[in-house]
């Protein structure tokens, strides 16, 4: 089966190993979380940065997302 019959479409110009804005906010709040437990200060500070950049509809710095999305790893 073609991706069409799904409903998924290709987005041209979209590389995949970007992260998607969504995953990229729940990692965020989630992160977020565990370094206010953890007492992680900077990161805290990364997570309000991309957090903030997401509600005023700017495009979060590409290092913060890249501290965000391998906090875990």
């Amino acid at each position: 089966m073609n991706e069409i019959s799904f409903g998924v479409r290709k987005r041209p110009g979209i590389v995949s190993d970007e992260p998607k804005l969504d995953q990229a906010m729940d990692a965020a709040w989630i992160v977020l979380e565990a370094a206010n437990d953890l007492g992680d200060h900077a990161t805290v500070e990364i997570c309000r940065r991309v957090i903030d950049a997401n509600l005023n509809g700017t495009p979060a710095s590409p290092n913060d997302l890249h501290i965000i999305t391998e906090y875990f790893r």
